[in-house]
């Protein structure tokens, strides 16, 4: 019987249907979790709560460490959907599908349907796209208005389409430079391309030449029109609301967080060379096949090619932007990863023809396949010495834990599986079925198994469990988690503010009906002054021991200078 071939428009459609289930796999079963997710999420909530969309806060401070454009997403999702759970991992699954169509869509443009599923294959292998398609941050969101920028630039530049297609580009960058202050960096992608057309190199033959000044003139328009989505309404607002406050909130947001923060980083110091080890791990497989691309970009590159030159000197040029700040994190140069896809497209298919490529990416899947089979395997049936510390200094449960490495278990028996099954031959179609596995796994089991510690769940059901009905609650040297999962509302007193300072400010708050308010701290920040045989443990999060403090515990044994 002979096997239908599917049109390239059905095998999109099932591609991307497909990556939707497993990037999805697991959205609504746990809550939301460090790093950055239940900060976002709480602001995200409080938006709906609030009604008050223009400035975030965290608990009594403005946030004014990102614009709000991302906490808007998760808000809209939250508004309409009415579950956080789901809410707050929506964008990012979204985000992370429509990359992977993005980057077929370009790649099919310039170069044909089977370079454009190859490229978005190569990328939805990357580890790092999973992880970052699969977590309620930021980036995902912005890589994928980035990603969104250069695919409309580049039917401008490389195709010819109209220059509106450049505009909208820069108006992409833009709207993504006011979700994080490095969605300008398409915008780098011109300075090649503005000097490819000027030779004659650009648009592509056959493409339709316009007059360049006019074009080129209504980028910045364009790009300063979608920074308007967020500048114009708190222009406004600063302009008619003279509050201080949200005066040091623009000044902070748009200097402090944007140019200190890259020229004079604070935190996240890490060498020059810091991202050569990103790529050769949170890219892989991808990784492993740079010494067969980089010859083949190199002949490309010295017969003139202008769209490789275009696509490979702005993934250099964002390299470089970010080792040379001091401060670096692997997420910062997750924007190159699409586009660099997108440069493999044309080369990847012969090169999965040499067995040597194959051999390599097939050795990888069963390495890592066995490495997940393994760790599981010893989990389980190894001293208990090692369940019984992870448990311990993360307060996870002993079922949890088991369930934890159950879960690596089985991903890599059935990874094993998928690579015994495809081959050699077929090593990408195991790579996509390990890769499958593991993500399923990571949403189905291991974040929700690890999702009552993490989040803080367990310590707020304790929480719950231990106040009365009607008592009050306040927090100090507090997580965000900790406030989202509150059953209550809380009072705070300051997020930044010191520990010493909250404690000053909450032995007030407490001494004013210190017979039904409440503290929950951190165990390590209570004062030597409070009556240690009150305190109620309710337990570990995310390494940290929290305590209830009664509020008869501080009225009635500490004074002012007890607490500085």
């Amino acid at each position: 019987m002979r096997i239908p071939v599917l049109r390239p428009e059905r095998r999109l459609v099932l591609w991307l249907l497909a990556a939707f289930l497993v990037l999805g796999a697991g959205i609504g079963l746990r809550e939301p979790t460090p790093p950055d997710e239940p900060r976002f999420a709480m602001m995200a909530q409080d938006m709906v709560d609030t009604g008050n969309w223009l400035v975030p806060h965290r608990g009594s401070e403005i946030y004014a460490e990102k614009p709000p454009v991302f906490m808007w997403l998760q808000a809209s999702a939250y508004a309409v959907l009415g579950d956080l759970r789901i809410a707050f991992l929506l964008p990012s699954l979204l985000a992370g599908v429509l990359t992977l169509w993005l980057v077929y869509d370009l790649a099919r443009r310039l170069w044909g349907p089977q370079a454009g599923m190859a490229a978005s294959v190569a990328l939805a292998l990357c580890l790092q796209f999973g992880l970052q398609a699969k977590r309620a941050q930021i980036d995902m969101v912005v890589v994928a208005m980035i990603m969104g920028a250069v695919w409309a630039m580049g039917r401008h530049l490389f195709l010819g389409h109209s220059p509106r297609w450049m505009w909208f580009g820069a108006l992409l960058a833009g709207l993504g430079t006011v979700t994080k202050g490095v969605g300008f960096l398409p915008l780098l992608m011109l300075l090649p391309a503005f000097i490819l057309e000027r030779r004659g190199a650009l648009p592509l033959p056959g493409a339709p030449r316009d007059p360049w000044r006019v074009r080129w003139s209504l980028v910045l328009p364009a790009f300063l029109a979608g920074t308007a989505v967020w500048l114009a309404p708190i222009a406004v607002e600063v302009l008619r609301n003279p509050n201080p406050e949200l005066k040091a909130y623009v000044a902070e947001l748009l200097f402090k967080q944007t140019g200190e923060r890259y020229v004079n980083a604070w935190h996240h110091i890490k060498p020059w060379w810091y991202y050569s080890e990103v790529v050769a791990s949170l890219w892989l497989p991808g990784a492993l096949l740079l010494p067969w691309l980089v010859p083949a970009w190199w002949r490309r590159l010295r017969e003139g090619d202008p769209v490789t030159i275009t696509l490979l000197a702005w993934v250099v040029m964002v390299l470089l932007f970010f080792s040379a700040s001091p401060g670096k994190r692997g997420v910062y140069i997750f924007p190159a990863l699409p586009v660099l896809c997108v440069a493999a497209a044309p080369l990847l298919g012969a090169l999965l023809e040499r067995v040597g490529v194959r051999r390599t990416l097939f050795g990888y899947g069963l390495v890592l396949a066995t490495l997940l089979g393994v760790v599981g395997l010893a989990g389980l049936v190894g001293p208990d010495a090692w369940s019984e510390r992870l448990a311990g200094s993360r307060g996870i449960a002993d079922e949890d834990v088991h369930t934890v490495f159950v879960g690596l278990l089985v991903a890599g028996v059935l990874g094993v599986a998928a690579m015994a099954v495809a081959r050699t031959k077929h090593a990408v179609a195991g790579l996509l079925g390990l890769t499958a596995f593991v993500w399923a796994t990571y949403g189905l089991v291991l974040r929700p198994a690890l999702d009552p510690s993490s989040s803080g769940r367990r310590v707020m059901a304790a929480v719950a469990e231990r106040l009365p009905a009607d008592a009050e609650l306040a927090l100090v040297a507090w997580t965000e988690q900790m406030r989202l999962q509150a059953d209550r509302p809380v009072t705070d007193f300051g997020f930044k503010t010191s520990g010493k300072a909250q404690w000053r400010s909450g032995a007030v708050w407490l001494a004013e009906a210190p017979g039904t308010r409440w503290v929950l701290a951190r165990s390590d920040t209570i004062p030597a002054c409070v009556d240690a045989s009150r305190l109620v443990d309710v337990g570990l999060s995310n390494r940290r021991a929290w305590s209830l403090v009664p509020g008869d515990a501080v009225a009635q044994r500490c004074n002012a200078s007890d607490l500085d």
